[in-house]
């Protein structure tokens, strides 16, 4: 091959490469389940605070929640998704570390958060206002970042990103 001709496969080469790298998707972190996790921002007074969530979107998984697991990272969550919007409860039975529960409307704004739940309680605890979505975080996350109700959360279930 010519030094010209060379040169050329070389740059044609280098090219796929670095395409072919800038191109590849990070993959997301995933769940003790193996699924992969998604994205969501909550937009505070502080900023823009980004969470990888587990998504629970059926019965069965809502159900289960985050009961017996030990507690999240602070970059980690689980979003629950319903179908409809309605006044939500929760409580903490078989989990055994305190939980910040985020409940959402549709349109994504926060609309209560039940703050260092108790572990292991019973007790419901209600949205006090209609709710698509909740977001369970570690306990005292909430008040890290300075969410309120009000706030912004990003996530294509809410349609906000």
């Amino acid at each position: 091959m010519s030094g010209i001709g060379w040169f050329k496969f070389a740059a044609a080469l280098f090219a796929s490469v670095t395409l072919t790298a800038c191109t590849t998707p990070q993959s997301a972190p995933t769940g003790p389940d193996g699924e992969p996790l998604e994205p969501l921002s909550i937009v505070t007074d502080s900023g823009e605070h980004d969470f990888w969530v587990e998504i629970a979107d059926d019965e069965q998984e809502r159900q289960r929640g985050l009961m017996y697991r030990p507690p999240l990272e602070d970059d980690r969550g689980m979003l629950f998704e319903f179908p409809d919007s309605a006044e939500r409860a929760f409580w903490m039975r078989n989990t055994p570390s305190s939980l910040d529960i985020i409940y959402v409307a549709g349109d994504g704004r926060i609309v209560s958060i039940a703050r260092n739940t108790t572990p292991y309680s019973e007790t419901s605890i209600p949205s006090n206002g209609a709710a698509t979505g909740v977001i369970e975080l570690r306990g005292g996350r909430a008040a890290e970042i300075g969410a309120e109700a009000g706030d912004q959360v990003l996530h294509p279930f809410f349609g906000t990103r």
